[in-house]
Protein backbone atom coordinates (compact mmCIF):
# COMPACT_ATOMS: atom_id res chain seq x y z
CA UNK A 1 0.00 0.00 0.00
CA UNK A 2 1.41 3.35 -1.03
CA UNK A 3 1.61 6.31 1.35
CA UNK A 4 1.63 10.07 0.90
CA UNK A 5 5.41 10.36 1.02
CA UNK A 6 5.83 13.60 -0.96
CA UNK A 7 2.22 14.69 -1.60
CA UNK A 8 -1.31 13.82 -0.49
CA UNK A 9 -2.60 10.88 -2.51
CA UNK A 10 -6.26 10.61 -3.49
CA UNK A 11 -8.76 7.77 -3.61
CA UNK A 12 -12.47 7.12 -2.98
CA UNK A 13 -14.64 4.40 -1.43
CA UNK A 14 -15.14 2.39 -4.60
CA UNK A 15 -18.69 2.32 -5.91
CA UNK A 16 -19.30 4.59 -8.91
CA UNK A 17 -22.39 5.24 -11.01
CA UNK A 18 -22.92 2.53 -13.65
CA UNK A 19 -23.41 3.55 -17.27
CA UNK A 20 -26.55 2.55 -19.12
CA UNK A 21 -24.60 -0.03 -21.15
CA UNK A 22 -24.15 -2.03 -17.92
CA UNK A 23 -27.54 -1.32 -16.41
CA UNK A 24 -29.52 -2.61 -19.36
CA UNK A 25 -27.84 -6.02 -19.13
CA UNK A 26 -28.56 -6.26 -15.41
CA UNK A 27 -32.22 -5.35 -15.93
CA UNK A 28 -32.52 -8.04 -18.59
CA UNK A 29 -30.82 -10.58 -16.32
CA UNK A 30 -33.08 -9.81 -13.38
CA UNK A 31 -36.25 -9.92 -15.49
CA UNK A 32 -35.13 -13.06 -17.33
CA UNK A 33 -35.97 -11.51 -20.68
CA UNK A 34 -33.46 -11.08 -23.51
CA UNK A 35 -30.31 -11.43 -21.44
CA UNK A 36 -27.13 -11.90 -23.51
CA UNK A 37 -24.24 -13.03 -21.26
CA UNK A 38 -21.58 -12.62 -23.95
CA UNK A 39 -22.66 -9.08 -24.79
CA UNK A 40 -22.79 -8.27 -21.07
CA UNK A 41 -19.21 -9.49 -20.62
CA UNK A 42 -17.97 -7.40 -23.57
CA UNK A 43 -19.73 -4.24 -22.44
CA UNK A 44 -18.60 -4.75 -18.84
CA UNK A 45 -14.95 -4.88 -19.88
CA UNK A 46 -15.38 -1.70 -21.91
CA UNK A 47 -17.21 0.08 -19.07
CA UNK A 48 -14.50 -0.82 -16.53
CA UNK A 49 -11.79 0.48 -18.86
CA UNK A 50 -13.74 3.72 -19.30
CA UNK A 51 -14.35 4.31 -15.60
CA UNK A 52 -10.71 3.63 -14.68
CA UNK A 53 -9.57 6.06 -17.38
CA UNK A 54 -11.99 8.72 -16.11
CA UNK A 55 -10.69 8.36 -12.55
CA UNK A 56 -7.13 8.85 -13.77
CA UNK A 57 -8.12 11.87 -15.86
CA UNK A 58 -9.68 13.74 -12.92
CA UNK A 59 -6.64 13.08 -10.73
CA UNK A 60 -7.50 10.06 -8.58
CA UNK A 61 -4.34 8.15 -7.63
CA UNK A 62 -5.75 4.93 -6.13
CA UNK A 63 -8.65 3.75 -8.27
CA UNK A 64 -11.32 1.03 -8.30
CA UNK A 65 -13.36 -0.76 -10.96
CA UNK A 66 -16.44 1.15 -9.76
CA UNK A 67 -17.89 -2.17 -8.51
CA UNK A 68 -19.33 -2.57 -12.01
CA UNK A 69 -19.15 -6.37 -11.89
CA UNK A 70 -21.59 -6.77 -8.98
CA UNK A 71 -25.09 -7.75 -10.05
CA UNK A 72 -26.78 -6.47 -6.89
CA UNK A 73 -25.82 -4.13 -4.07
CA UNK A 74 -22.45 -3.70 -2.35
CA UNK A 75 -23.60 -6.01 0.47
CA UNK A 76 -26.17 -8.31 -1.13
CA UNK A 77 -23.91 -9.43 -4.00
CA UNK A 78 -22.57 -12.21 -1.76
CA UNK A 79 -25.75 -14.25 -2.20
CA UNK A 80 -24.73 -14.71 -5.86
CA UNK A 81 -21.20 -15.76 -4.92
CA UNK A 82 -21.86 -18.08 -1.98
CA UNK A 83 -23.53 -21.46 -1.68
CA UNK A 84 -26.04 -21.84 1.15
CA UNK A 85 -28.34 -18.85 0.47
CA UNK A 86 -31.92 -18.87 -0.72
CA UNK A 87 -33.87 -15.73 -1.70
CA UNK A 88 -37.51 -15.47 -0.61
CA UNK A 89 -40.12 -12.70 -0.80
CA UNK A 90 -40.36 -10.66 2.37
CA UNK A 91 -42.65 -12.01 5.07
CA UNK A 92 -45.59 -9.92 6.33
CA UNK A 93 -43.32 -8.56 9.08
CA UNK A 94 -41.79 -6.32 6.42
CA UNK A 95 -38.44 -5.23 5.11
CA UNK A 96 -35.72 -5.15 7.81
CA UNK A 97 -33.86 -2.51 5.80
CA UNK A 98 -36.66 -0.07 6.69
CA UNK A 99 -36.19 -0.28 10.48
CA UNK A 100 -34.24 1.91 12.88
CA UNK A 101 -34.59 4.77 15.35
CA UNK A 102 -33.90 7.43 12.71
CA UNK A 103 -36.74 6.09 10.56
CA UNK A 104 -39.12 6.08 13.50
CA UNK A 105 -38.38 9.68 14.42
CA UNK A 106 -38.57 10.98 10.85
CA UNK A 107 -41.14 8.56 9.42
CA UNK A 108 -42.82 11.16 7.18
CA UNK A 109 -39.50 12.14 5.64
CA UNK A 110 -38.57 8.51 4.97
CA UNK A 111 -41.92 7.86 3.28
CA UNK A 112 -41.04 10.60 0.77
CA UNK A 113 -37.45 9.34 0.38
CA UNK A 114 -38.56 5.75 -0.25
CA UNK A 115 -41.16 6.88 -2.77
CA UNK A 116 -38.49 8.83 -4.66
CA UNK A 117 -35.58 6.37 -4.48
CA UNK A 118 -37.59 3.13 -4.36
CA UNK A 119 -36.59 0.36 -1.94
CA UNK A 120 -34.00 -1.73 -3.76
CA UNK A 121 -33.91 -4.88 -1.57
CA UNK A 122 -37.14 -6.85 -1.92
CA UNK A 123 -36.23 -10.36 -0.76
CA UNK A 124 -35.02 -12.06 2.38
CA UNK A 125 -31.64 -13.81 2.23
CA UNK A 126 -32.13 -17.12 4.05
CA UNK A 127 -29.30 -19.52 4.97
CA UNK A 128 -30.53 -23.01 4.20
CA UNK A 129 -27.24 -24.91 3.89
CA UNK A 130 -23.50 -24.71 4.59
CA UNK A 131 -21.92 -21.40 3.53
CA UNK A 132 -19.15 -21.86 0.96
CA UNK A 133 -17.53 -19.36 -1.39
CA UNK A 134 -18.47 -20.19 -4.98
CA UNK A 135 -17.76 -16.94 -6.80
CA UNK A 136 -14.17 -17.52 -7.89
CA UNK A 137 -14.91 -17.33 -11.63
CA UNK A 138 -17.05 -14.18 -11.39
CA UNK A 139 -14.50 -12.52 -9.12
CA UNK A 140 -11.66 -13.41 -11.48
CA UNK A 141 -13.57 -11.76 -14.32
CA UNK A 142 -13.75 -8.56 -12.23
CA UNK A 143 -10.04 -8.83 -11.45
CA UNK A 144 -9.05 -9.44 -15.07
CA UNK A 145 -11.18 -6.55 -16.36
CA UNK A 146 -9.72 -4.24 -13.74
CA UNK A 147 -6.09 -5.23 -14.31
CA UNK A 148 -6.51 -4.83 -18.08
CA UNK A 149 -7.86 -1.32 -17.49
CA UNK A 150 -5.02 -0.44 -15.10
CA UNK A 151 -2.46 -1.21 -17.81
CA UNK A 152 -3.90 1.60 -19.93
CA UNK A 153 -3.53 4.39 -17.34
CA UNK A 154 -0.93 5.93 -15.08
CA UNK A 155 -2.15 5.65 -11.48
CA UNK A 156 -0.54 4.69 -8.16
CA UNK A 157 -2.45 1.43 -7.57
CA UNK A 158 -5.85 -0.25 -7.67
CA UNK A 159 -8.24 -1.64 -5.06
CA UNK A 160 -11.36 -3.81 -5.13
CA UNK A 161 -14.08 -3.22 -2.52
CA UNK A 162 -15.95 -6.20 -1.07
CA UNK A 163 -18.13 -6.80 1.98
CA UNK A 164 -16.86 -7.39 5.50
CA UNK A 165 -18.53 -10.36 7.28
CA UNK A 166 -20.89 -8.18 9.36
CA UNK A 167 -22.15 -6.43 6.21
CA UNK A 168 -22.48 -9.48 3.97
CA UNK A 169 -26.26 -9.82 3.39
CA UNK A 170 -26.63 -8.21 6.84
CA UNK A 171 -30.32 -8.93 7.51
CA UNK A 172 -30.00 -12.60 6.63
CA UNK A 173 -32.20 -15.23 8.21
CA UNK A 174 -30.54 -18.35 9.64
CA UNK A 175 -32.28 -21.71 9.17
CA UNK A 176 -29.20 -23.91 9.11
CA UNK A 177 -26.55 -23.04 11.71
CA UNK A 178 -26.95 -23.71 15.42
CA UNK A 179 -26.50 -20.07 16.39
CA UNK A 180 -25.42 -16.67 15.08
CA UNK A 181 -21.80 -17.15 16.13
CA UNK A 182 -21.46 -20.34 14.07
CA UNK A 183 -23.05 -18.56 11.10
CA UNK A 184 -20.67 -15.58 11.39
CA UNK A 185 -17.64 -17.87 11.50
CA UNK A 186 -18.83 -19.65 8.35
CA UNK A 187 -19.34 -16.38 6.51
CA UNK A 188 -15.91 -15.16 7.60
CA UNK A 189 -14.24 -18.34 6.39
CA UNK A 190 -15.99 -18.10 3.03
CA UNK A 191 -15.09 -14.44 2.54
CA UNK A 192 -11.46 -15.21 3.32
CA UNK A 193 -11.30 -16.91 -0.08
CA UNK A 194 -12.58 -13.75 -1.77
CA UNK A 195 -10.14 -11.47 0.06
CA UNK A 196 -7.17 -13.73 -0.65
CA UNK A 197 -7.98 -14.07 -4.35
CA UNK A 198 -7.97 -10.29 -4.74
CA UNK A 199 -4.67 -9.83 -2.94
CA UNK A 200 -3.04 -12.80 -4.67
CA UNK A 201 -3.76 -10.99 -7.94
CA UNK A 202 -1.72 -7.98 -6.87
CA UNK A 203 -4.57 -5.67 -5.82
CA UNK A 204 -5.53 -3.96 -2.57
CA UNK A 205 -8.69 -5.37 -0.95
CA UNK A 206 -11.13 -3.00 0.75
CA UNK A 207 -13.55 -4.41 3.32
CA UNK A 208 -16.80 -2.42 3.43
CA UNK A 209 -18.57 -2.48 6.78
CA UNK A 210 -21.42 0.01 7.16
CA UNK A 211 -23.22 -2.36 9.51
CA UNK A 212 -20.54 -2.02 12.18
CA UNK A 213 -21.79 1.51 12.87
CA UNK A 214 -25.36 1.40 11.50
CA UNK A 215 -26.40 -1.46 13.81
CA UNK A 216 -26.43 0.98 16.74
CA UNK A 217 -29.40 2.75 15.13
CA UNK A 218 -31.17 -0.60 14.67
CA UNK A 219 -30.22 -2.12 18.03
CA UNK A 220 -30.23 0.59 20.75
CA UNK A 221 -32.83 0.67 22.19
CA UNK A 222 -34.14 -1.84 23.18
CA UNK A 223 -30.63 -3.26 23.66
CA UNK A 224 -28.08 -1.38 25.76
CA UNK A 225 -24.97 0.39 24.51
CA UNK A 226 -22.94 -2.30 26.29
CA UNK A 227 -24.77 -4.97 24.28
CA UNK A 228 -24.01 -3.10 21.08
CA UNK A 229 -20.29 -2.79 21.84
CA UNK A 230 -20.19 -6.49 22.64
CA UNK A 231 -21.77 -7.21 19.25
CA UNK A 232 -19.25 -5.00 17.43
CA UNK A 233 -16.40 -6.68 19.27
CA UNK A 234 -17.57 -10.09 18.04
CA UNK A 235 -17.75 -8.80 14.45
CA UNK A 236 -14.21 -7.43 14.65
CA UNK A 237 -12.95 -10.78 15.94
CA UNK A 238 -14.64 -12.63 13.05
CA UNK A 239 -13.17 -10.13 10.57
CA UNK A 240 -9.67 -10.52 11.96
CA UNK A 241 -9.92 -14.29 11.57
CA UNK A 242 -11.21 -13.81 8.01
CA UNK A 243 -8.08 -11.85 7.05
CA UNK A 244 -5.56 -14.16 8.71
CA UNK A 245 -2.57 -14.78 6.45
CA UNK A 246 -3.23 -11.67 4.34
CA UNK A 247 -0.66 -8.87 4.78
CA UNK A 248 -2.20 -5.91 6.60
CA UNK A 249 -0.64 -3.49 4.11
CA UNK A 250 -2.88 -5.03 1.44
CA UNK A 251 -6.09 -4.33 3.40
CA UNK A 252 -8.29 -1.21 3.65
CA UNK A 253 -11.18 -1.23 6.15
CA UNK A 254 -14.11 1.10 5.42
CA UNK A 255 -16.66 2.10 8.06
CA UNK A 256 -19.50 4.56 7.49
CA UNK A 257 -22.88 5.33 9.03
CA UNK A 258 -24.86 4.19 6.02
CA UNK A 259 -25.00 5.98 2.71
CA UNK A 260 -28.60 7.18 2.70
CA UNK A 261 -29.29 10.96 2.71
CA UNK A 262 -31.24 10.99 5.98
CA UNK A 263 -31.02 13.00 9.24
CA UNK A 264 -28.70 10.46 10.99
CA UNK A 265 -29.59 11.86 14.41
CA UNK A 266 -29.22 8.42 16.03
CA UNK A 267 -25.75 7.55 14.71
CA UNK A 268 -23.26 6.19 17.23
CA UNK A 269 -20.44 8.69 17.91
CA UNK A 270 -17.15 7.68 16.28
CA UNK A 271 -15.24 7.98 19.55
CA UNK A 272 -17.47 5.36 21.18
CA UNK A 273 -16.38 2.60 18.76
CA UNK A 274 -13.06 3.79 17.34
CA UNK A 275 -11.06 1.48 19.60
CA UNK A 276 -12.97 -1.49 18.17
CA UNK A 277 -12.58 -0.27 14.57
CA UNK A 278 -8.83 0.16 15.04
CA UNK A 279 -8.57 -3.37 16.43
CA UNK A 280 -8.96 -4.66 12.85
CA UNK A 281 -5.60 -5.70 11.43
CA UNK A 282 -5.80 -3.41 8.41
CA UNK A 283 -3.22 -1.16 6.81
CA UNK A 284 -5.68 1.69 6.18
CA UNK A 285 -8.91 2.89 7.77
CA UNK A 286 -11.40 4.54 5.39
CA UNK A 287 -13.79 6.62 7.49
CA UNK A 288 -16.78 8.86 6.83
CA UNK A 289 -15.72 12.34 7.99
CA UNK A 290 -17.16 14.95 5.61
CA UNK A 291 -20.90 14.92 6.29
CA UNK A 292 -22.30 17.54 8.72
CA UNK A 293 -23.27 14.90 11.30
CA UNK A 294 -19.72 13.59 11.70
CA UNK A 295 -17.29 16.22 10.38
CA UNK A 296 -16.61 17.57 13.89
CA UNK A 297 -15.21 14.15 14.85
CA UNK A 298 -11.84 14.93 13.24
CA UNK A 299 -10.97 16.21 16.70
CA UNK A 300 -10.89 12.71 18.20
CA UNK A 301 -7.53 12.25 16.49
CA UNK A 302 -6.03 14.72 18.94
CA UNK A 303 -5.84 11.91 21.48
CA UNK A 304 -6.58 8.70 19.50
CA UNK A 305 -3.54 7.20 17.81
CA UNK A 306 -3.49 5.22 14.59
CA UNK A 307 -2.02 1.72 14.88
CA UNK A 308 1.67 1.68 14.01
CA UNK A 309 2.17 1.75 10.26
CA UNK A 310 -1.51 2.41 9.48
CA UNK A 311 -2.94 5.05 7.14
CA UNK A 312 -6.04 7.19 7.68
CA UNK A 313 -8.26 7.71 4.60
CA UNK A 314 -10.79 10.34 5.72
CA UNK A 315 -13.82 11.23 3.69
CA UNK A 316 -13.21 14.87 2.73
CA UNK A 317 -15.93 14.85 0.05
CA UNK A 318 -19.52 13.74 0.64
CA UNK A 319 -21.35 11.34 -1.66
CA UNK A 320 -24.79 12.34 -0.35
CA UNK A 321 -25.14 15.97 -1.45
CA UNK A 322 -25.21 17.60 -4.88
CA UNK A 323 -23.14 20.52 -3.60
CA UNK A 324 -19.59 20.20 -4.93
CA UNK A 325 -17.11 20.94 -2.15
CA UNK A 326 -14.71 23.83 -2.73
CA UNK A 327 -11.07 22.69 -3.07
CA UNK A 328 -10.06 25.12 -0.29
CA UNK A 329 -12.48 23.41 2.12
CA UNK A 330 -11.14 20.02 1.07
CA UNK A 331 -7.61 21.30 1.69
CA UNK A 332 -8.59 22.47 5.20
CA UNK A 333 -10.07 19.06 6.04
CA UNK A 334 -6.91 17.31 4.87
CA UNK A 335 -4.42 19.66 6.53
CA UNK A 336 -5.99 19.63 9.99
CA UNK A 337 -5.90 15.82 10.07
CA UNK A 338 -2.41 15.64 8.60
CA UNK A 339 -1.14 17.86 11.41
CA UNK A 340 -2.57 15.40 13.95
CA UNK A 341 -1.65 12.02 12.48
CA UNK A 342 1.22 12.94 10.15
CA UNK A 343 1.01 14.02 6.51
CA UNK A 344 2.48 10.73 5.28
CA UNK A 345 -0.34 8.89 7.08
CA UNK A 346 -3.24 10.61 5.24
CA UNK A 347 -4.80 9.71 1.89
CA UNK A 348 -7.75 11.88 0.85
CA UNK A 349 -10.99 10.03 0.09
CA UNK A 350 -14.79 10.20 -0.04
CA UNK A 351 -17.37 9.39 2.64
CA UNK A 352 -18.96 6.48 0.77
CA UNK A 353 -19.72 5.21 -2.72
CA UNK A 354 -21.73 7.19 -5.25
CA UNK A 355 -23.91 4.21 -6.26
CA UNK A 356 -24.44 1.44 -3.70
CA UNK A 357 -26.61 -0.48 -6.17
CA UNK A 358 -26.25 -0.95 -9.95
CA UNK A 359 -29.41 0.97 -10.84
CA UNK A 360 -29.16 3.61 -8.10
CA UNK A 361 -27.13 6.80 -7.79
CA UNK A 362 -26.67 9.32 -4.99
CA UNK A 363 -25.86 12.25 -7.29
CA UNK A 364 -25.86 12.92 -11.02
CA UNK A 365 -22.86 11.40 -12.86
CA UNK A 366 -21.55 14.84 -13.82
CA UNK A 367 -21.58 15.86 -10.14
CA UNK A 368 -19.79 12.65 -9.17
CA UNK A 369 -16.88 13.52 -11.47
CA UNK A 370 -16.89 17.17 -10.39
CA UNK A 371 -16.56 16.06 -6.76
CA UNK A 372 -13.66 13.73 -7.54
CA UNK A 373 -11.95 16.49 -9.53
CA UNK A 374 -12.41 18.88 -6.58
CA UNK A 375 -10.95 16.18 -4.31
CA UNK A 376 -7.81 16.01 -6.46
CA UNK A 377 -7.47 19.80 -6.53
CA UNK A 378 -7.94 20.05 -2.76
CA UNK A 379 -5.24 17.43 -2.26
CA UNK A 380 -2.86 19.46 -4.46
CA UNK A 381 -3.51 22.57 -2.36
CA UNK A 382 -2.97 20.60 0.85
CA UNK A 383 0.28 19.19 -0.52
CA UNK A 384 1.58 22.70 -1.21
CA UNK A 385 0.87 23.73 2.36
CA UNK A 386 2.12 20.55 4.03
CA UNK A 387 5.30 20.14 1.98
CA UNK A 388 6.01 23.85 1.52
CA UNK A 389 6.22 23.78 -2.26
CA UNK A 390 4.74 26.33 -4.61
CA UNK A 391 2.20 28.99 -3.65
CA UNK A 392 -1.29 28.58 -2.35
CA UNK A 393 -4.16 30.90 -3.21
CA UNK A 394 -3.77 34.18 -1.29
CA UNK A 395 -0.02 33.93 -0.58
CA UNK A 396 2.80 31.69 0.51
CA UNK A 397 2.25 28.66 2.68
CA UNK A 398 3.48 28.74 6.27
CA UNK A 399 6.35 26.43 5.34
CA UNK A 400 7.34 28.69 2.45
CA UNK A 401 7.24 31.74 4.72
CA UNK A 402 9.52 30.16 7.29
CA UNK A 403 11.93 29.06 4.58
CA UNK A 404 11.95 32.59 3.12
CA UNK A 405 12.59 34.11 6.56
CA UNK A 406 15.58 31.83 7.10
CA UNK A 407 17.00 32.86 3.72
CA UNK A 408 16.68 36.58 4.54
CA UNK A 409 18.33 36.05 7.92
CA UNK A 410 21.30 34.29 6.30
CA UNK A 411 21.75 37.16 3.81
CA UNK A 412 21.71 39.72 6.63
CA UNK A 413 24.27 37.74 8.62
CA UNK A 414 26.61 37.59 5.61
CA UNK A 415 26.28 41.35 5.07
CA UNK A 416 27.14 42.11 8.70
CA UNK A 417 30.14 39.78 8.58
CA UNK A 418 31.38 41.44 5.40
CA UNK A 419 31.06 44.88 6.96
CA UNK A 420 32.94 43.85 10.07
CA UNK A 421 35.67 42.28 7.96
CA UNK A 422 36.03 45.48 5.93
CA UNK A 423 36.49 47.48 9.13
CA UNK A 424 39.16 45.11 10.36
CA UNK A 425 41.23 45.29 7.15
CA UNK A 426 42.54 48.92 7.66
CA UNK A 427 43.61 48.12 11.21
CA UNK A 428 45.56 45.09 10.00
CA UNK A 429 47.30 47.23 7.35
CA UNK A 430 48.35 49.78 10.02
CA UNK A 431 49.87 47.03 12.20
CA UNK A 432 51.82 45.60 9.24
CA UNK A 433 53.15 49.09 8.37
CA UNK A 434 54.31 49.68 11.97
CA UNK A 435 56.16 46.36 12.07
CA UNK A 436 57.91 47.20 8.79
CA UNK A 437 59.06 50.58 10.16
CA UNK A 438 60.55 48.93 13.26
CA UNK A 439 62.47 46.46 11.08
CA UNK A 440 63.86 49.30 8.92
CA UNK A 441 65.08 51.25 11.98
CA UNK A 442 66.83 48.16 13.39
CA UNK A 443 68.50 47.51 10.04
CA UNK A 444 69.80 51.12 9.96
Amino acid sequence: MHRSTDRILTTHVGSLIRPEMVRRHLRAKQSGEGYDAAAHARDLKTAVADVVRQQAEVGIDIVSDGEFGKGISWSQYVVERMAGFELRPFTPSGNPFMSGADRQRFSDFYKELDARDHVQVKTDSVIVGPIKYAGQAVLQQDIDNFKAALKQVKVVEGFLPVAAPASAAPDRKNEYYKNEDDLMEAIGEALHDEYKQIVDNGLIVQLDDARAAVTYDRMVPPASFKDYRKWVGRQMAVLNRAIEGIPSEKIRYHVCWGSWPGPHTTDVPARDIMDLILSVRAGAFVLEMANPRHEHEWQIWKDIKLPKGAVLIPGVVSHATNVVEHPELIKERIVRLAKLVGRENVIAGTDCGFAQQPTHQRVHPTIQWAKLQALAEGARLASKELWGTGRKSGGKSSSSKSSSSRSVAKKKAKAVAKKVASKKRPAKKQKRAARSAVKRRRAA
